[in-house]
């Protein structure tokens, strides 16, 4: 089949049309993502108004920052109009301010009202991603009343699988799910059917954090809360599923030692790719003089003894991947909650035995590489600097993380490649201080 960017290219618009017609709104959305300004503009308005909004949502925020621009007024009204209040607060949190004030000029004044009521929460939290648009129910109803209040409001709701149960004051008193209702007895007090304890989120905490608890918790929507327990939203799983990717990606960027890129990768030009790559480039490559200093300290040894400097990339490469190893798992389990910053000491005990015992295991076989080519004595410093190494590089590749979250520093910003220089300079102190010991230099 023909993608979409051919037929716009060769100007097929019956053909652009019939494929649009035939796609579900996510590959819809995938392909104009990887568009230019004016393709991904003229095939967005190719669609109508129903489906439009549909590839609306499953855009990226800068993406449909590129669509609205390209908009008339009235048909840019209705998008941001029809759009569900937490994607736009979403948006409007990450356009530029001309933007935002066309959209929120745009707006009815019950959708300016939910717009700015999830603006006015932190960047990141909870709040901003969570829909205000829920169908609350008292708990004295009957399941009979509680099904007809979902029938009269569930039409303005984005979802009603999960229903909140509150007080006359509105606070959270517990859930229940639609499911229960339907296949209750329509006589049945809601108070019976009710779970008095779900879990649930402060507006004001992470978004992460909330949508993890929801991947454990194997909860469909997660109730938000304001500081005094009352309701103000519900966090869906579609938004904790898209909170938990951006994170990820997020983590994922950082550890290989790059900027996470804001838009879809086929979308970026070169130039911008290679900028979210050069700036943590170029301080590694600062950081890397370490290594070149450390060498030249050592140069005399070096001279003395040349059959060592056979042996440097084989340590510092073990060296550098058990660091990555260990960094890697402790970003993992933090971003996770497999491990606090309360737990410092024992990662600490925890990774320098695994390092050693890791280090043992490289040593026979260095050893034996060491016999084989240069001598015993090689061979030793070989074997003890790769155990001393692989337990000093797995003991701070895993603790690092701990440390950079004790700080109030992205702990994935402590990425592998960092982790791996340092434990490359050190790496080498140790082995030319043990080759001086064993050689008596």
């Amino acid at each position: 089949m023909t993608h979409l960017p051919v037929l716009l290219e060769e100007h097929d618009l019956a053909g652009a049309m019939e494929w649009l017609e035939t796609q579900p709104a996510y590959s819809i959305a995938d392909e104009i993502a990887r568009m230019d300004a004016v393709n991904s503009v003229v095939a967005f308005r190719l669609l109508d108004k129903d489906r439009a909004l549909e590839v609306f949502e499953e855009l990226d925020p800068v993406d449909q920052q590129q669509i609205l621009e390209g908009l008339r007024d009235q048909a840019f009204r209705d998008l941001v109009e029809g759009m569900d209040p937490d994607d736009r607060a979403r948006m409007l949190g990450e356009v530029p301010a001309k933007v935002a004030r066309r959209v929120l000029a745009g707006l009815s004044a019950h959708e300016r009202h939910m717009t700015a009521a999830l603006l006015g929460y932190p960047e990141g939290s909870v709040g901003r991603f969570m829909t205000p648009e829920t169908v609350a129910l008292q708990q004295n109803l009957t399941v009979a009343e509680a099904l007809d209040v979902v029938r009269l409001r569930g039409a303005h709701a984005e979802t009603i699988y999960t229903l909140p149960v509150v007080d006359t004051g509105r606070r959270l008193t517990g859930i229940v799910e639609l499911r229960d209702l339907v296949l209750s007895n329509p006589d049945l007090q809601v108070a019976r059917l009710v779970d008095t304890e779900p879990p649930r989120a402060r507006a004001t905490d992470p978004a992460e954090q909330a949508a993890r608890l929801m991947r454990e918790t194997n909860m469909l929507d997660l109730p938000v809360v304001d500081s005094e327990d009352r309701l103000v939203g519900l966090l869906t799983i579609d938004d904790a599923v898209e909170v938990i990717e951006a994170a990820d990606t997020e983590d994922t960027a950082r550890q290989s030692g790059a900027e996470p890129l804001e838009r879809h990768y086929m979308s970026v030009g070169v130039f911008r790719l290679a900028r979210s790559r050069a700036v943590w480039l170029m301080l590694l490559l600062v950081a890397a003089t370490l290594t070149v200093t450390v060498n030249r300290v050592f140069e005399a040894t070096l001279e003395e003894v040349t059959a060592l400097a056979l042996f440097v990339p084989l340590l510092i490469g073990a060296g550098g991947n058990a660091g990555a190893q260990a960094a890697t798992a402790a970003v993992r389990a933090l971003a996770v909650g497999e491990v606090r910053v309360s737990d410092l000491f024992r990662v600490i005990w925890r990774e320098c035995r695994t390092g050693l015992l890791l280090g043992t295991l490289l040593a026979l076989v260095g050893a034996l590489i060491g016999a084989v080519f240069v001598g015993l004595d090689i061979a030793v410093i070989v074997g003890v600097t790769l155990i001393v190494i692989c337990g000093w590089a797995s003991t701070v590749g895993g603790t690092m993380p701990l440390l950079a979250k004790k700080l109030r520093i992205d702990p994935a910003v402590v990425s592998a490649p960092m982790v791996t220089t340092l434990v490359d300079a050190t790496g080498l102190i140790i082995y030319f201080t043990t080759a001086k010991i064993v050689l008596g230099l």
